[in-house]
């Protein structure tokens, strides 16, 4: 603003002068032509040779001289900030691959002419001379970084003998080398090298071996959360209602002489449904087989109720190809039928309605029955839980009143999985029945 200022002050006085010159000491005046041809020349060569604030200087020097124009030139960040905005190897966890990676970004940051990563017994990773012995994979050479391990403090050696390097021939003489750590637990070393007796920057190497020690609690939470996820799908696997596999045998059973092809239809249909339960991979899979699971679970149900169960499907062609997480829309079923028509003495309805809104990018998905509904302690219990979940905290629902097979498990899965973008709600109409809405990301 100030350089425009002072341009803008430069023109004027360019123009009175060649005003005053031309106009009133000249006899006689020069024509208006010749006139504004000088300003406008005299004009252009001054912004040209300005460093206006606008433009930029064109040189190192300029009208405000180079000691006004050094603070506008920003200073090249080095060490840590070097590694802003940079996706770091680690992130993904104390691997041979990830320490090598990241060895060999770190190493023109830390001034120093070797970078080691190691765990708490071998190296992970060696980048620069010594590497004929320094060998990833193998024991840690030093007996400065068992050190380091050890005592969980940054360890400065200005010394060949203060290293401790077992190669005759190694030619480090100085090293700074900092934990690594998963909160207090020290799980592995970075250490920066010298082949001369200057020991590398110490609060450098020290700021980066924090910083990493930062990626590697991310990657221990993801690993954590993912191990979390899974068990919580086996749980639900195993939480299958064995009292359902009880009651669809005996239900084979009393049709096998009686009525032998139908008996032998249920019975593949019960080996589609527990080769999917249990071989199904990965944590999603496409509506449209989960939508087939959840119909060969209630054909084996109808068989057993008989005219008792009835159902209606009412499914977006759209939402067959989204992707759902799998064992989700079954158990809703499962709960519908078990803890809504399964006690109603002339039996219900289990609705299935699904869509998708494309303008909001969501899958919903809604279960419903018009069974004897749910317990209001019950659902008061179930709804706290879900808060709970939500917000960290964990206490399970137990007695009697459970509100059915893996329904917390889905709650807790889908918050692995998606965090706050999804929506679990579950009601009780007045008309009865109980209605279960799910609304998740469209994928």
């Amino acid at each position: 603003m100030r350089g425009s200022v002072i341009l803008a002050i430069a023109v004027v006085v360019i123009w009175s002068v060649v005003y005053a010159i031309t106009q009133r000491m000249v006899v006689p005046a020069l024509p208006v032509l010749p006139t504004v041809g000088i300003g406008v020349a005299l004009t252009l060569a001054v912004v040209l040779g300005y460093p206006s604030v606008l433009r930029g200087p064109r040189g190192s020097r300029g009208l405000l001289g180079s000691r006004a124009a050094a603070p506008l030139r920003a200073e090249k960040p080095r060490g840590v900030s070097d590694l802003a905005g940079r996706s770091v190897p680690l992130r993904k966890g104390l691997t041979p691959d990830a320490a090598r990676r990241t060895c060999e970004l770190l190493r023109p940051m830390l001034s120093g002419d070797a970078v080691c990563i190691t765990d708490t017994e071998d190296i992970l990773a060696y980048i620069g001379p010594g590497a004929d012995h320094h060998v990833p994979g193998g024991q840690m050479q030093t007996t400065a970084a068992p050190r380091t391990v050890k005592k969980g403090r940054t360890s400065v050696v200005h010394t060949p003998d203060g290293l401790g390097c077992r190669h005759p021939e190694c030619q480090l003489q100085s090293a700074v080398i900092a934990p690594l750590r998963i909160g207090s637990r020290t799980v592995g070393t970075l250490g920066v090298y010298q082949a001369t007796t200057k020991t590398p920057p110490k609060q450098l190497v020290e700021d980066m071996a924090n910083m990493l020690s930062l990626h590697l609690e991310l990657a221990e939470l993801d690993r954590e959360k993912q191990l979390a996820t899974h068990a919580r799908l086996d749980a639900l696997r195993a939480q299958i209602n064995p009292h359902f596999l009880f009651n669809v045998l005996n239900t084979i059973a009393s049709k096998a002489r009686t009525r032998p092809e139908e008996a032998r239809e249920l019975l593949l249909r019960l080996s589609e449904f527990f080769r999917y339960a249990v071989r199904q991979e990965g944590h999603f899979a496409e509506f449209a087989q989960e939508y087939f699971f959840v119909r060969t679970y209630l054909s084996l149900e109808q068989a057993r109720f008989g005219e008792r169960l009835q159902i209606r499907y009412d499914i977006d062609p759209q939402v067959l190809t989204s992707r759902v997480p799998v064992l989700t829309i079954q158990p809703l079923v499962e709960n519908a039928v078990k803890h809504g028509i399964a006690g109603k003495k002339e039996g219900g309805t289990v609705r299935l309605r699904a869509r998708v809104d494309p303008l909001t990018r969501t899958t919903s998905i809604r279960v419903s029955d018009d069974g004897v509904g749910m317990d209001p302690q019950v659902l008061a219990r179930l709804t706290a839980r879900q808060t709970e979940v939500a917000s960290g905290q964990d206490s399970a629902l137990t007695g009697p009143d459970h509100a059915g097979v893996g329904l917390q498990n889905i709650s807790e899965r889908l918050d692995s999985l998606f965090g706050d973008r999804y929506d679990l709600s579950i009601s009780t109409p007045r008309s009865g029945g109980t209605v279960v809405d799910l609304s998740i990301p469209l994928r």
